[in-house]
């Protein structure tokens, strides 16, 4: 509660040690694996991404999820809540495609939890829609200088294509056939092409069409 104080004045690296003899007390009482030392992790965690230490926020907020999820199953809200607080530090150190995906569970969890009308599946909706628009201004940010040929313009589009293959059949097919013609036009018979084409066909295979009628 001290380091809580501390933190919300912005007297950080005063609670910085409070908050670790916190974790250490709670790790000492109940064992590392329990959920009052989740919500210790979790705590130390803010206050690393407030600080800009988001490689050290990471392993914390990992074991934070691993512990929800071991203490109250992989489906449970206060999963959803362990990775919506990791998405959004992976957000902060531009791993989108990660992000998303932690997004994607949190949301998947929270409508099954509460169903599709409640706030929290809001919140999770909404964050899930700002990843995804940052995936979406990488790509434009990469084509924009460069014009759509580039390979840089050619790796967003693999991510984002990636990112939406599960459940964006459509959107994920037009971007994959974009940039196998790239991959093609600059490469000819590079494996570059070879690994293009393999992620190609990957999409039709979830809807049972062969990649060569492929035409969303």
């Amino acid at each position: 509660n001290l380091a809580t104080l501390m933190y919300s004045t912005n007297r950080l690296a005063e609670a910085e040690p409070l908050q670790r003899r916190a974790l250490a007390i709670a790790e000492a009482a109940y064992g590392p694996d329990h959920p009052r030392v989740a919500f210790a992790l979790n705590n130390l965690a803010t206050l690393m991404y407030s600080t800009n230490r988001l490689a050290e926020a990471e392993p914390l907020l990992l074991r934070t999820l691993a512990i929800a999820e071991a203490a109250y199953g992989p489906e449970h809200p206060d999963a959803a809540t362990a990775l919506n607080n990791l998405a959004q530090l992976l957000q902060a150190m531009n791993r989108l495609a990660e992000a998303e995906a932690l997004l994607s569970r949190a949301l998947a969890i929270d409508e099954a939890a509460y169903g599709p009308e409640h706030t929290d599946v809001a919140t999770a909706l909404n964050n899930l829609a700002e990843a995804v628009s940052l995936v979406l201004r990488a790509l434009e940010n990469a084509e924009a200088p460069y014009g759509p040929d580039h390979p840089d313009v050619v790796t967003a589009f693999n991510k984002l294509a990636a990112l939406q293959a599960k459940n964006r059949l459509a959107e994920a097919g037009h971007l994959m056939r974009s940039f196998v013609e790239i991959f093609e036009a600059a490469f000819g018979s590079d494996p570059e092409v070879a690994t293009a084409l393999n992620n190609r066909a990957q999409l039709p295979k979830a809807t049972n069409r062969p990649w060569w009628k492929w035409n969303p």
